[in-house]
């Protein structure tokens, strides 16, 4: 069985940082994404970044850009998300999932359970 859990949420003040870790177990092999998104209160839940699991290429939504950066541990079967000069707008339930779009994801049906990240202003 697929399982994603994510990690390293918590309060930060605008301008912190702090990493998120999603560990995969389950994964047969093959080529898949890993995306991470959020899901803000009263909104949509969106795309924030994705890294491949065999090339290791990476997508940045506009809104993060520069600021955060996503790598993986295939050995460790983990992904980061290193979020830096976090803005109060970051704050947001964060996912991981297998895939790089909501659609994807939602169609492949692996999410991990979520980690919460408050940004203070």
């Amino acid at each position: 069985e697929v399982q994603l859990v994510e990690s390293g949420g918590g309060l930060v003040q605008a301008g912190g940082s702090l990493r998120l870790s999603c560990v995969g177990s389950g994964f047969i092999g093959g080529d898949y994404n890993i995306g991470w998104f959020r899901q803000a209160p009263g909104k949509e839940r969106e795309e924030v970044s994705c890294i491949g699991n065999r090339d290791g290429a990476t997508k940045y939504a506009d809104s993060v850009k520069d600021r955060f950066t996503i790598s993986s541990d295939n050995a460790k079967k983990t992904v980061y998300l290193q979020m830096n000069r976090l803005k109060p707008e970051d704050t947001a339930v964060y996912y991981c999932a297998i895939g790089c779009s909501v659609a994807i994801a939602n169609n492949l049906g692996y999410w991990g359970q979520g980690t919460q990240v408050t940004v203070s202003s």
